[in-house]
């Protein structure tokens, strides 16, 4: 089944969360196949869950089971952990079970769709919720203001390399130095959308400043400043494990010259 595509917008990014293997691969291939949605994750359990919403970066949409077999908690659990974080993902509930859905809305999920669940009741969701994205949103921000000592710093968003997160505080880097902000990197990615790459739970990358993707032992870092001798400034940036494969080939989807493997 496949649906017209809403002109001037891009997939959402979904998650799904479901126990039964059957159950969970025919909600992935409903999602895929709709045209407006892209699975990043199909997990059975709440841990996994959790761990891939804190790692994770763009995910738009999650759709969560409540009864989930081996946990210790339901699949509300999940939503009452995560829903209000900035820049959280909706939650869409995909359950048989019928009595929650009270609960489940003042939790605030945007939808509710019991089992045995259609194919046209998922797309209608699904659509629904991409229009929503593609209703007018505010101007994202082109400038950031960060502190040096008892200064503000003004900072023009397109001459930062880099946003880091250490020890409860955060930093902006740039060519220009390091100053300290007060936001957090989850408040950064909502405020600046996907200007930056999120490729450690610490760093939030400018992808426009990337000059190198090293690996070395097994780890791999990016090489991030103004120019591409060895001898400008710049910093290096750790890549997580489970996030190198991501990177690499987001690093590689607009650019041509090597063959992706």
């Amino acid at each position: 089944m496949t649906t017209d595509p809403i002109a001037e917008r891009e997939k959402l990014n979904v998650l799904v969360l479901e126990d039964e293997w059957i159950a969970r691969n025919f909600l992935v291939e409903i999602i895929e196949a709709s045209g407006l949605a892209s699975v990043m994750g199909a997990v059975a359990s709440l841990e996994e869950a959790n761990e891939f919403l804190e790692t994770a970066s763009g995910i738009d949409v999650v759709f969560v089971d409540i009864n989930l077999a081996g946990s210790s908690d339901t699949g509300l659990g999940l939503v009452r952990a995560h829903h209000a974080r900035p820049g959280a993902p909706k939650f869409v509930f995909a359950t048989a079970i019928r009595d929650h859905a009270i609960e489940a809305f003042e939790l605030g999920a945007v939808d509710y769709v019991t089992k045995p669940f259609s194919s046209e009741r998922i797309v209608q969701c699904l659509g629904r919720l991409a229009k929503q994205q593609t209703s007018p949103r505010a101007e994202l921000p082109n400038r950031i203001v960060a502190r040096r000592r008892r200064s503000l710093v003004f900072l023009d968003v397109d001459q930062i390399w880099a946003f880091e997160s250490s020890d409860r505080l955060a930093v902006v880097h740039s060519p220009h130095g390091v100053f300290d902000i007060d936001l957090s990197l989850a408040a950064i990615e909502v405020s600046f959308g996907k200007r930056f790459l999120r490729v450690h739970r610490n760093w939030l990358v400018n992808t426009a400043y990337v000059r190198a993707l090293d690996r070395d032992a097994g780890e791999t870092a990016l090489v991030v400043s103004a120019g591409y001798e060895e001898t400008s400034a710049g910093i290096r940036v750790p890549v997580a494990r489970d996030r190198a494969i991501a990177v690499r080939e987001q690093l590689l989807a607009t650019c041509t010259g090597i063959r992706q493997r």
